[in-house]
């Protein structure tokens, strides 16, 4: 190979490998709570409007809160009716944790968190902790109030438009009396021309 053969090889090879560099697909952050409007399903954007509207709606208007006495709850994963996937815990810990920031309502341990709870006080009753410093079985507080949910959709689609109606209801029980003390339900239609 020649002086020049050489030459030109490297130059196709360099300039292949800038326009590979140059060509492929490119990644920077965003902001996180700006409007996500990629597709019509369920994303970040609806999660975070849903968890915060709810959220306000229960400490504006379920009167065990807005009474100021620190009501202790337990909130239950909200359970997905939809056609898609949608990972309901995400929302779920969304509202615990709007909720949790208000310094209104305080949390027991969770249906999903319980057996992890468990394992824990078992663990700190072995040999291996000091007793009398160790958490005690039998003392854990139960929560007197309970918060379900439900997220649902209707989709409608022709030829030319895809309209998609999201509906989140959540509601709080006293778990003593079995009184519903608030609900609430919060919508989004999002609708794609095609």
């Amino acid at each position: 190979m020649t002086h020049l053969s050489r030459l030109s090889t490297i130059a196709v090879l360099a300039a292949a490998l800038a326009l590979a560099a140059c060509g492929g697909p490119k990644t920077k952050y965003g902001d996180a709570g700006s409007v996500e409007t990629v597709t019509n399903q369920f994303g970040s954007t609806d999660l975070q409007m849903l968890a915060e509207q709810m959220s306000q709606s229960m400490l504006s208007e379920a009167p065990v809160i807005s009474s100021g006495n620190l009501p202790i709850v337990t909130v239950q994963e909200v359970k997905n009716k939809t056609s898609e996937y949608i990972d309901t815990r995400a929302i779920t810990n969304r509202l615990r944790a709007t909720l949790q920031k208000s310094r209104k309502v305080r949390f027991a341990t969770d249906q999903a968190d319980m057996q992890k709870q468990i394992d824990e006080i078992q663990r700190q009753q072995s040999e291996y902790y000091d007793q009398n410093k160790s958490t005690e079985v039998g003392k854990m507080v139960g929560a007197g109030f309970r918060v379900t949910g439900e997220i649902t959709s209707i989709v409608k689609e022709n030829k030319k438009v895809k309209d998609v109606y999201y509906q989140l209801f959540l509601s709080m029980t006293n778990i003593q009396s079995g009184i519903e003390e608030w609900s609430d339900t919060k919508e989004i239609r999002k609708t794609t021309e095609k």
